[in-house]
């Protein structure tokens, strides 16, 4: 092992990311990309060092580098990338320390994404034209994003297989091809049965698409990019001056939850987020919830 190239560690690491740690392969291509960040810097300055060998000292000289032309948040996560790698090799025992250990992450501050009222929900809603032939669609669109705190890519791979209206559930393939049920209220199940019934039944479906809930005008499954013109269009339509993606109404699902009482883990479950940590953040956005809380509950309130 004392002769490992970088090439060679490269595809060893994303090996290791993929079988031993299970993660999405999105997920282990964006490492790859850090750690070639890397590769290029030393081939850039003629540093001739490999994976096993290298110092703090040239990590430092890439960071410092990187930090001239990538921001803090992209320069956070390339770091992160960086310990990763290195801290493989320590636990697979390639090397016996792990230079960059020392390196720190630049302080970024999270930047909450906004949210929607119920009544700006309610606007949205009705400045959909009914009379449209995606009318019906684009109604029941949102009502879902809204009412089950899906992620785009969730909602546009949603399957007529993944319903299961008796119950009161739907089943949502999430990051990493996992799987969970999320509830749905007969609210949402209304609409989406006028839909099928009314326009999708009438529609030429292409074979590929049979078993996709939501379509487009040619029978196809939609892009993540015409949910995003559909949302957008849809907020210029309402006179609603936000930043508004389809992100934002899952990010009201959870923050709605949290403030009529909802249980963190119960939100953490439907949202599909593998740490309670990453649910958490809907935290920080209404400590008003947080003081109610503790003066219904505690007994020194």
């Amino acid at each position: 092992m004392s002769r490992m190239n970088w090439n060679q560690a490269q595809k060893e690491f994303q090996n290791y990311l993929r079988i031993e740690r299970g993660l999405a392969e999105n997920t282990v291509q964006n490492y790859g990309l850090d750690l070639l960040k890397l590769i290029h810097f030393l081939e850039h300055h003629k540093i001739e060092t490999s994976p096993l060998n290298i110092s703090s000292k040239e990590l430092y000289s890439f960071i410092n580098e990187i930090s001239k032309v990538v921001n803090a948040r992209s320069q956070a996560r390339i770091i992160s990338g960086i310990k990763s790698f290195f801290e493989y090799l320590l636990l697979e025992d390639f090397r016996a320390d792990n230079p960059a250990a020392l390196i720190e992450t630049p302080k970024i501050g999270r930047k909450l994404p906004d949210t929607l009222s119920t009544k700006e929900i309610d606007l949205l809603v009705a400045a959909i034209d009914l009379s449209h032939p995606q009318g019906e669609r684009n109604r029941t669109i949102i009502e879902t994003l809204y009412a089950c705190g899906l992620r785009v890519s969730e909602l546009i791979s949603l399957k007529l297989s993944d319903l299961y209206f008796d119950e009161g559930f739907i089943s949502v393939t999430g990051k990493g091809n996992k799987q969970r049920l999320v509830p749905i209220s007969k609210h949402t199940i209304k609409y989406i049965q006028i839909y099928r019934n009314e326009v999708r039944n009438h529609q030429k479906i292409d074979k590929v698409a049979s078993d996709i809930l939501f379509l487009n005008r040619y029978g196809r499954q939609l892009t993540r990019a015409m949910i995003f013109t559909i949302v957008k269009t849809l907020a210029k339509e309402a006179n609603i001056n936000k930043k508004i993606s389809p992100h934002t109404f899952r990010h009201s699902f959870a923050t709605h939850l949290l403030e009529n009482g909802a249980d963190l883990r119960a939100i953490q479950q439907m949202l599909g987020h593998e740490s309670i940590t990453t649910t958490e953040i809907y935290m920080h956005l209404d400590t008003r919830h947080l003081k109610e809380t503790l003066l219904k509950h505690h007994p020194r309130a």
